[in-house]
């Protein structure tokens, strides 16, 4: 404690002459409470209350006090500029600022929507601009100007737009020179969502007799209870995480960033740790689902006889590229007519009961605290997601799932031999030396072993089957794909990446490298010279330095007036996911990359995506679609007539998120090759590559 006093002394001493002119006030912290939520309080930035406190940056304590520094003078002289409108009675001159907005204007100055462009007609054609004067109105007064648009108004056509797919309330509101917020303020029915199909008002009020033909049944039916629902809270405040990006933001609620600064002005200065943005509540990507209960006790031989119908299963059919670049026919598995033979599926979950019911800190506490339960719990939902379709198209099948009480290095799968040799396929362990032991003792039984989230290479054993494809395979269906469209194939990659340059000069033969610079930077007019003209040029980077990514987008966007180039990366890199890469850019060379999973706006995958909603009260996360995937793509592959193995020869099939492609390795097992090619279309959506 004395410490503590020493350095908030210390620290008040510092920036005591910053603050001459400020006086500084204690403020005990309630719990609960935010930084940003105690700046906007007292109208100070949280950088000011850091500079005073600065052990503030690790949290807050609640009861704990804060100095406050309160910046009056300049305090004073805002609220004054700001009330002069209302209590001079006379009009003033406002000139547009960068990322100024009609509605961020209007609440400045306290006047209305109507008020603003009465004053300003021209508004209505133009919207609002950079370097605009504008003439405020003064509170309550009726000038000329305003007279002219009033008695238009009663002739102001009605101009109408209906919802297409795909579309948003930013990309609208732009289209016709509005803000989101006017948008909605037009159409209350939208706040929430923005059903395609529906009928919204742009100008003027539609006449009673006019009838809206494109807006869907479900939202007139709707309308009532929208209506009296108003006043329930439809947004949510997301406090910033340390590192988070305009990007990042972006892809965890589905919002551009023109869409998020529209939403909160305050980001117009650029995002900031610790800032409380105001998000759409359906948008919000949810926490690992806590409200998904651990069982009492392991399910023994019990079936599961789900009841919720979750829409059935993924039905696609396609023809792809494989890795191999032969035509694969996905499979669309359905349950065959006149099979009666019951099969028997056994899950094998660690959720570690003994574990969670001896922690005294209690079972919620645990599976807050505990992300290897999270995951299996995430896991769990989708799974029982994947019986319940099961139980709907009233497939033979029996579930069981048994706690494996697994860790990295134990589990209790030798204990469970006996209940396991009659099952027509089981899923798990988890960990990979647990699904190899498991594979092991069942494998005189035929009884096949599917690792479902391993991503380790596995020992070769007959009956194991690796759901999760190899760094290697992912790397290697990229380069297929570049040859197989003939692409000529350039790679940039920087003297960091050893294990890349080892990869490709060993298993990519006839890729040419771009020179780099002495200093290790890239040679811009060597990587030019190895475009081909009239070719479709591939060119792969592998770098985390910015100034090499910079460099090599620059290069390939000035390229682009003479060749086809296309931008390719192996694997995830975090450079790109920084406010310093333009997200414009990437999309204009349609940045290209290997996934495991994709994004669907199929219909099959939207039913699977709103059951779960509806089920769990959270969107699916990843560990919990892949759990249905697995576990209903092995219960479709046992209703076909055939065994696990015969259909793993033989069927490639793709769920919600997964491609399952399964292929004999040269050493034993099986292992998967379901990889997709996904780009960045020009509508800045992730798509396929065919």
């Amino acid at each position: 404690m004395k410490y503590y006093l020493t350095v908030l002394s210390l620290v008040f001493f510092i920036t005591s002459s910053a603050f001459s002119q400020e006086k500084v006030v204690k403020y005990k912290v309630s719990s609960g409470e935010t930084i940003n939520q105690i700046a906007q309080k007292f109208k100070v930035t949280p950088y000011d209350i850091y500079q005073l406190n600065p052990d503030a940056r690790t949290g807050l304590v609640p009861n704990s006090v804060l100095l406050i520094p309160t910046k009056t003078g300049e305090a004073k002289k805002e609220v004054s500029e700001t009330k002069t409108p209302a209590t001079s009675g006379k009009e003033i001159i406002h000139e547009v600022q960068p990322k100024e907005t009609f509605y961020s204007i209007e609440h400045k100055y306290g006047i209305s929507d109507e008020a603003l462009k009465a004053a300003n007609p021209f508004l209505e054609k133009t919207g609002v601009q950079i370097g605009q004067k504008l003439v405020i109105p003064a509170k309550g007064s009726t000038s000329k100007t305003a007279e002219k648009p009033v008695k238009e108004k009663g002739a102001e056509k009605y101009v109408y737009h209906d919802v297409q797919p795909k579309e948003t309330k930013f990309g609208i509101a732009k289209q016709y020179n509005m803000t989101v917020d006017e948008l909605e303020k037009r159409n209350p029915d939208i706040v929430s969502s923005l059903p395609v199909g529906y009928r919204l008002t742009i100008k003027g009020t539609a006449p009673k007799t006019e009838s809206t033909p494109a807006e869907p049944a479900k939202a007139v039916e709707s309308k009532k209870s929208a209506e009296t629902s108003k006043k329930a809270v439809t947004y949510m405040e997301y406090q910033v995480k340390p590192k988070e990006t305009f990007y990042s933001l972006g892809r965890v609620f589905h919002l551009t960033q023109d869409e998020l600064v529209a939403l909160n002005p305050s980001l117009s200065e650029g995002v900031k740790e610790g800032m409380v943005l105001k998000v759409p509540a359906g948008y919000i990507a949810p926490a690992p689902i806590v409200a998904a209960q651990v069982p009492d006790k392991p399910a023994d031989s019990s079936v599961y006889k789900p009841v919720e119908n979750t829409g059935g299963g993924i039905k696609i059919v396609d023809k792809v590229k494989s890795t191999e670049n032969e035509n694969v026919e996905i499979v669309e598995l359905t349950k065959k007519k006149g099979l009666n033979e019951r099969k028997k599926v056994v899950l094998l979950l660690p959720f570690n009961l003994a574990k969670v019911q001896s922690d005294t800190s209690g079972t919620a506490n645990r599976i807050k605290n505990d992300k290897f339960l999270n995951m299996t719990l995430d896991f769990y939902a989708g799974a029982m997601m994947a019986i319940d379709s099961a139980k709907t198209l009233k497939l033979p099948i029996d579930v069981a799932i048994y706690d494996s009480q697994e860790t990295k290095t134990t589990s209790n799968v030798v204990g469970l031999t006996p209940k396991l040799q009659d099952a027509d396929a089981v899923i798990g362990p988890f960990y990979q030396s647990n699904a190899e032991t498991t594979a092991n003792m069942l494998r005189s039984y035929d009884v096949p072993v599917i690792s479902p989230l391993s991503k380790d290479s596995a020992n070769p054993i007959d009956n194991l089957y690796q759901t999760i494809p190899s760094n290697d395979v992912i790397r290697n269906s990229i380069f297929d794909y570049m040859r197989s469209k003939n692409g000529n194939i350039v790679a940039v990659v920087d003297k960091k990446k050893e294990s890349v340059i080892n990869y490709i000069k060993q298993n990519q033969k006839g890729v040419a490298f771009a020179s780099l610079t002495e200093t290790g930077g890239l040679d811009v007019a060597n990587l030019k010279s190895l475009l081909i003209p009239n070719r479709l040029n591939y060119v792969v980077m592998e770098t985390g330095n910015t100034a090499m990514v910079k460099a090599t987008i620059k290069a390939l966007l000035d390229s682009q007036k003479t060749c086809q180039v296309q931008l390719v990366i192996l694997e995830p890199n975090s450079t790109l996911d920084t406010d310093e890469i333009s997200f414009d850019n990437l999309v204009k060379l349609k940045l290209m990359y290997p996934s495991v999973t994709r994004e669907s706006d199929e219909q099959p995958v939207l039913i699977y995506e709103k059951q779960y909603r509806l089920k769990n009260k959270a969107n699916p996360t990843t560990y919990a679609t892949r759990g249905f995937d697995v576990t209903f793509d092995t219960m479709m592959r046992l209703s076909q007539g055939k065994t696990f193995q015969e259909t793993a020869d033989m069927m490639t099939t793709q769920q919600v998120d997964n491609k399952f492609q399964y292929y004999r390795k040269e050493d034993g097992g099986h292992a998967n090759k379901g990889v997709y090619i996904l780009y960045y279309d020009s509508d800045l959506t992730l798509k396929v590559a065919n």
